[in-house]
């Protein structure tokens, strides 16, 4: 991996696919300092994308302190979670120029397996 804050491929991929069954993606993304409004543009960017794509199921875009972001999305299979990564989502952090220009370091995918989860919000 190439010197923090150097030129980077954008991103990189880790874990494994496995069995089928619900499969989802952590991403980390850490901004430069001073771009953290394109990084915000970047999630919208890929919401926009997500939001017509069959097979993505619940999608966030979260921030953990003033350059720390991160997604997490849902997908029922292997195959819906391929169809993601060749889609908007994934064609958007293929753009290496532009993750270089925003992001101190190639945003790391994490591939996971989703074990248990609660789909719906209960009413208060």
């Amino acid at each position: 991996m190439p010197p923090e804050g150097g030129p980077h491929a954008g991103v990189v991929l880790s874990g494994r696919n496995g069995d089928d069954g619900t499969k989802a993606f952590y991403i980390h993304i850490e901004a430069r300092p001073d771009k953290t409004d394109e990084v915000r543009q970047m999630l919208q960017d890929i919401l926009g994308c997500v939001e017509g794509e069959p097979a993505t199921g619940p999608w966030y875009a979260v921030q953990y302190s003033p350059t720390t972001f991160g997604i997490f999305e849902v997908f029922p299979d292997l195959a819906g979670r391929q169809a993601h990564v060749e889609g908007g989502g994934g064609k958007i952090f293929r753009d290496v120029e532009r993750m270089n220009d925003i992001l101190v370091s190639p945003a790391h995918v994490y591939r996971v397996d989703v074990l248990m989860s609660k789909q719906v919000f209960t009413a208060r």
